[in-house]
């Protein structure tokens, strides 16, 4: 009710400001009530006048209670409400809101730390040794914070009985999995109901405080559960401010608690730093915080991340880290550049098993790639090593930039190789016999050394060829096309075999850099060197026939080539692409053709494998926001060169850019979607 005038509205409070709708669908709010400052009391209601409310007589609500917000210079509106228990969430929810440390509103835990924030949590105060503020053996009859709904404060008692559970059952081996199924449920509830966050972060700070001796932490279980939560989210004021002082009281490196209790400052700080978490810690996670102290590790988590040469790097995280951070640090480690200058990219196995990849975006927690894979592994393959399979991590190239190539670093040479061969043996690579022979060569001189020559003595002749058979076969199988070793006979292999130690021993001597200097010099003499393959059959009509063929994606835009001997059919540049992507089961992409006025678009559709068409449909997104990304920040480079030549002239005016150098400032680059 405001200003005499009543109307029926479904309100939401966003931090400090009080919106209110037609109804719980609409977008856009009728209003706003701005309430930082504002005053906020409940209205008795035995000096109600009726007309002061109900106003163009139609009676809102038979019984109500009343609340009154009075903003600084404006005047006061009203909201009735028909129940207590929603009078009193919305009394305390609006007063916090408001910044006001009204110690008489909210709940007995919550009216409690109101008047320790009034004294600034005065350490000798006897308000904390309140037992409302301590740990409790006992159940609790009614939640700790105001709550909005009856079934979250069903939620809430739940919640602490499975704190309690997870708490009071010791941490062994049989009873590891009872503890990781209690904590997963109990912070799955939490993430699923935002409302329940400063709930289970009250009753853990009850849980970890004891009354006697003054001042004793609670259970080390109660600060593991309390670690894995700050991890995934934290309270909202005034609890922020409770969780902050109990950490820092208790922090001391002395102790098992005080080392839990500097590693969940850690946390906040990150958390607070990266934001919230999108699911509940994985298995791997729990097991970390629970069976060491992550206080002994700046980054208490590791996994591997494997490599196309097929060795991999342990890389350490914590709760918080991004792919981002993740591959920053994996960088550093491996001598690599940043993703934007090498094209590298972080993938996933897929959960299912299935022969599927998946790339990772920056923004991105490893904590909930790892923790979503798990769900997924366990949903898509139910009983299968349970808790023991886990995500495959690998890092290779996925955008290629020829203009980039100069600054390559060793390993990226290396790697770059590596992934090329993998196309060579998997035919995506035009080369003939001979070719692919050397290169397979240059392959067995890297990662082998030297070829040793079956030398002859009496008695170890024999073993000597057998051991130099077998090494130049796992080279043929491990480096040499499978189209071209198929259905070889016997003989054929021996002969293949030959050949191939007399390419090798001609490299005697040469270096692993040499070796991969030739090769790289050799594989990007292909124009569509660092393009990625997919295998797609045009859909009829189609000029393009309908035979197999190959849809190459690369930095200049996507070519079509013939499926076996790869030579081009025809290219299209990124800007002539109209849209691309998924079109029912297809792969649809339209051209737009500036030549033809007969046909200005051009429609093509491809059958392609389903997870084949979302690679391809952001492959090409990928490389069409790095063009532009790189052509904003050659702008913002170029825009004060530009300044520096307005005394050139006609030269410049003939360009139109009059009114950029009349003005005394760059401009703002272009505006990117």
């Amino acid at each position: 009710v405001k200003h005499g005038y009543s109307k029926r509205v479904w309100c939401t409070l966003i931090g400090k400001t009080l919106y209110y709708f037609r109804s719980q669908e609409d977008k856009f709010p009728l209003g706003q009530i701005k309430l930082w400052e504002a005053k906020v009391e409940e209205v008795d209601r035995s000096c109600d006048s009726d007309e002061d409310y109900e106003a163009s007589g139609r009676s809102l609500l038979s019984t109500h209670y009343t609340i009154v917000i009075h903003p600084k210079d404006q005047g006061p509106t009203y909201l009735l409400i028909g129940s207590k228990h929603e009078k009193d969430t919305w009394l305390y929810h609006l007063t916090v809101a408001a910044g006001s440390n009204n110690v008489n509103v909210g709940s007995e835990f919550e009216q409690l730390v109101c008047k320790l924030l009034n004294i600034e949590g005065e350490p000798s105060s006897q308000i904390w040794r309140h037992p409302t503020l301590c740990h409790s053996k006992e159940g609790i009859i009614s939640p700790l914070t105001t709550l909005p709904s009856e079934a979250l404060q069903t939620e809430a008692i739940k919640l602490f009985k499975t704190c309690q559970l997870f708490i009071n059952a010791a941490v062994d081996s049989p009873a590891i999995d009872y503890h990781i199924s209690l904590a997963q449920s109990a912070l799955q509830i939490c993430l699923t109901h935002p409302e329940l966050q400063n709930e289970i972060c009250c009753q853990l700070i009850k849980q970890t405080r004891r009354r006697q001796p003054q001042n004793q932490p609670g259970p080390l279980q109660g600060w593991q559960l309390l670690a894995l939560c700050v991890g995934l989210f934290l309270p909202h004021h005034p609890f922020l401010w409770l969780l902050r002082l109990h950490l820092k009281r208790n922090a001391d490196s002395r102790t098992e608690f005080g080392k839990y209790a500097i590693y969940c400052q850690r946390c906040v700080e990150r958390t607070q730093q990266n934001g919230d978490r999108e699911v509940r810690p994985s298995r791997m996670e729990i097991l970390s915080t629970l069976l060491r102290n992550p206080y002994h590790h700046s980054l208490p988590f590791s996994i591997p991340v494997h490599f196309m040469n097929g060795i991999y790097q342990v890389v350490g995280f914590d709760a918080s880290t991004t792919v981002e951070e993740f591959l920053n640090t994996l960088n550093q480690d491996t001598g690599m550049r940043k993703p934007a200058q090498s094209g590298f990219a972080l993938f996933t196995d897929d959960p299912s098993g299935r022969d599927l990849e998946h790339c990772l975006q920056g923004n991105i927690k490893i904590c909930d790639i790892i923790s979503k894979w798990e769900q997924a592994s366990k949903e898509q393959q139910p009983g299968k090593c349970e808790g023991t399979r886990t995500v495959r991590l690998t890092y290779k190239n996925r955008l290629y930039f020829s203009m980039q190539a100069r600054g390559e670093t060793d390993r990226e040479k290396l790697l770059l190789m590596y992934q090329t061969n993998d196309q060579i043996i998997n035919g995506l690579f035009p080369l003939n016999k001979d070719l692919a022979l050397e290169m397979a060569a240059l392959l067995a001189q890297v990662e082998i050394g030297d070829f040793e020559r079956p030398f002859s003595t009496p008695a170890g002749h024999v073993t000597n060829q057998c051991k130099a058979n077998q090494t130049l076969k796992q080279v043929i199988e491990k480096f040499y096309p499978k189209r071209y070793r198929d259905g070889c006979s016997e003989e054929q292999l021996r002969q293949l075999c030959q050949r191939l130690s007399t390419r090798w021993m001609a490299l005697r001597g040469h270096s692993v850099a040499d070796c991969v200097r030739i090769y790289l010099t050799v594989a990007r003499k292909w124009p569509f060197f660092g393009a990625k393959l997919f295998l797609a059959k045009p859909i009829t009509p189609s000029a393009l026939g309908s035979t197999f063929m190959w849809l190459a994606v690369h930095e200049d835009g996507l070519s079509i080539l013939e499926y076996n001997s790869m030579r081009l059919i025809v290219s299209y540049v990124y800007k002539s692409l109209m849209t691309f992507g998924g079109y029912q089961d297809d792969f649809m992409v339209v051209i737009n053709n500036e030549h033809s006025k007969d046909k200005p678009t051009e429609k093509l559709l491809f059958a392609m494998a389903k997870p084949k068409i979302l690679e391809i449909t952001l492959l090409i997104a990928s490389y069409i926001n790095n063009f532009h990304q790189q052509k904003a920040a050659f702008h913002h480079l170029s825009a004060p060169a530009l300044l520096s030549a307005r005394t050139r002239g006609p030269q410049a005016r003939a360009m139109g850019s009059q009114p950029l150098l009349s003005s005394s400032r760059p401009t703002k680059g272009p505006t990117l979607l």
